[in-house]
């Protein structure tokens, strides 16, 4: 591979190589067994599940790839799991291409669907309608 294309990749590559080391650990570090990971605050404190509750989790499942069990601990970690990939490879090939990186457009509208998603999430996980949703 020439250099420019080393230099070009180096920073997608170097992201990739961390996401990947960080579900190797917690692929090996069970975080269904106590003691390896600190409790929720949000949960300890108000009893209520946050909508990062069970992502650990699902990165343990992910990395046992096991999606559906991924899905059953956190669905919403397990979307931002896939959409954090997919923007990786949208710069890696962007990247191998020699094209300029792609920039994210993000309109308010965006940003107001992503929390209104979360906060339904959250709400809903934490009603009886939603106990599937539980971790």
């Amino acid at each position: 591979m020439p250099l420019a294309v080393l230099r070009r990749t180096a920073a997608p590559l170097g992201a990739l190589a961390l996401a990947v080391a960080a579900f190797a650990y917690v692929g090996r570090v069970d975080p269904n067994e106590p003691g390896h990971y600190p409790a929720c605050p949000v949960l300890a404190l108000t009893g209520l599940h946050c909508p990062g509750c069970g992502g650990l989790r699902s990165a343990h499942a992910v990395a046992h790839g096991d999606l559906v069990a991924a899905a059953g601990a956190n669905a919403l970690a397990v979307a931002a799991f896939a959409v954090a990939l997919w923007w990786t490879a949208r710069l890696l090939v962007a990247a191998v291409r020699g094209a300029p990186p792609p920039l994210p457009t993000v309109r308010s509208g965006h940003l107001w669907t992503v929390a209104a998603l979360t906060a339904a999430f959250t709400v809903v996980r934490n009603t009886p309608a939603g106990a599937a949703l539980l971790p």
